[in-house]
């Protein structure tokens, strides 16, 4: 077995940006660990980000608004700049309203004990008459990765909202270097240097750990529990899991239309299943008999309850 003692130093710290290095890396393992660090980081550090907005009178993107200098375009772009802090699973709406001629900015907000905005220099807007008003209703969730707007719709919008494109990752860069070291006799141990850079409402070690964390939680599903051959049955294995609940549908016999319509109302796991009832299933569109029985079954089999 590779065996290694690594030893890590933190050369820089900051609310948004970390510098790492991890030494007495096994050769190759630099590159190994730095590219998983990198795509988790990315890809997997859950934040929270601006998904619509409402304004009273307007009836699509590309309205004007009456003293107001941007169009709704503009607007729906600096509003995606907009970086919070979440506190709360639960979506959170922030009011801005503002009157007279003057530059609004994410200041403006009214206050909300549950959000915390962090860049309340941004821009939004500028209002260009003294009689001029804009008052709006902006909804934030958590979330992971980049979801355009259309991927994350569900159902028809009321008029006057505008869905916006979701960056929720709070990391913004990561960069990371390989370098040879010195270790007893051998010269070809590595260093790992790893740069994090995020929008400040989550620091670059935060992240960092629950980069690891998220790493050996997936490693830890994936090897064969003592007791287990490779011949063992697959739902065997899932069901004396203790994550049972996070297996996605995709991976249960569900046929594609059925996973298509679950997809469609955001059932995306035995978790999102298990908070349903058939009763609201039943009411999906594209489900016949058949699917809603297909359903039954699997809810059976992964023990959920869908009365």
């Amino acid at each position: 077995m590779i065996s290694f003692s690594p030893k890590i130093k933190i050369k820089k710290s900051t609310d948004e940006e970390a510098v790492i290095e991890i030494e007495n890396l096994y050769p190759g393992y630099g590159i190994t660990l730095g590219n998983a660090l990198r795509r988790v980081l990315l890809s997997s550090i859950e934040g929270a980000a601006p998904t619509s907005f409402y304004i009273k009178e307007v009836n699509h993107e590309f309205s004007t608004i009456e003293g107001v200098e941007e169009d709704l375009i503009e607007i729906s772009l600096n509003l995606k700049k907009l970086r919070v802090k979440l506190f709360s699973d639960e979506p959170q709406t922030l009011t801005l309203q503002v009157k007279g001629e003057r530059e609004v900015k994410a200041s403006d907000f009214e206050k909300n004990p549950l959000v915390s905005v962090i860049n309340n220099n941004l821009h939004i807007a500028n209002l260009s008459d003294k009689n001029a008003e804009l008052k709006m209703d902006v909804r934030f969730e958590k979330g992971t990765g980049f979801y355009l707007a259309k991927e994350r719709r569900t159902s028809k919008l009321p008029i006057g909202t505008i869905e916006l494109d979701a960056n929720f990752s709070p990391v913004k860069i990561v960069n990371f270097q390989i370098e040879n070291m010195v270790v007893g006799e051998r010269t070809d141990y590595n260093r790992l240097i790893l740069q994090i850079i995020t929008d400040g409402t989550v620091s670059p070690l935060e992240a960092y750990e629950e980069a690891i964390k998220i790493l050996i939680d997936h490693l830890e599903k994936i090897r064969f529990k003592e007791g287990l051959g490779a011949e063992e049955d697959t739902f065997k294995v899932l069901r004396e899991s203790k994550d049972i609940n996070s297996i996605p549908l995709e991976d249960t016999e569900l046929s594609s239309r059925v996973l298509n319509v679950l997809t469609k109302h955001r059932i995306k796991t035995i978790t999102d299943l298990s908070k349903t009832s058939i009763g609201k299933i039943s009411k999906f569109e594209g489900l016949g008999e058949k699917g809603i029985e297909e359903i039954k079954k699997i809810a059976k089999k992964y023990g959920v309850n869908l009365s």
